[in-house]
């Protein structure tokens, strides 16, 4: 295993992964910030929960779509797919850990 540091809406946020897969824990980290960044900048959705909880609900969504052949995911296969998946549950993972104590 091996951990690195990354950054989701200017939050710092260290995160584990197996060797050899830095590379798509970062693509997941930068996917993720993209998207929730983009929420929190359009202004409607206060707190960074529920930011998150959008972005999880459209990324959903959009993998949903590719199921039809015509979503972002369609020309991926299924392992590529699974590999995203798993890389982003990490991710959660990893950016939920500092909020269980507010549980």
């Amino acid at each position: 295993m091996t951990t690195l540091d990354v950054t989701i809406m200017g939050q710092a946020y260290r995160l584990a992964c197996k060797e050899g897969e830095e590379l798509a824990l970062k693509q997941a980290v930068a996917f993720l910030d993209e998207r929730m960044c983009a929420i929190r900048d359009a202004g409607k959705v206060k707190g960074t929960d529920r930011i998150a909880v959008i972005a999880a609900l459209g990324m959903a969504a959009d993998f949903l779509a590719s199921r039809s052949g015509d979503g972002p995911f369609a020309s991926a296969s299924m392992a590529e797919v699974r590999e995203k998946i798993t890389a982003m549950h990490s991710l959660l993972d990893g950016a939920l850990v500092p909020q269980e104590p507010l549980f």
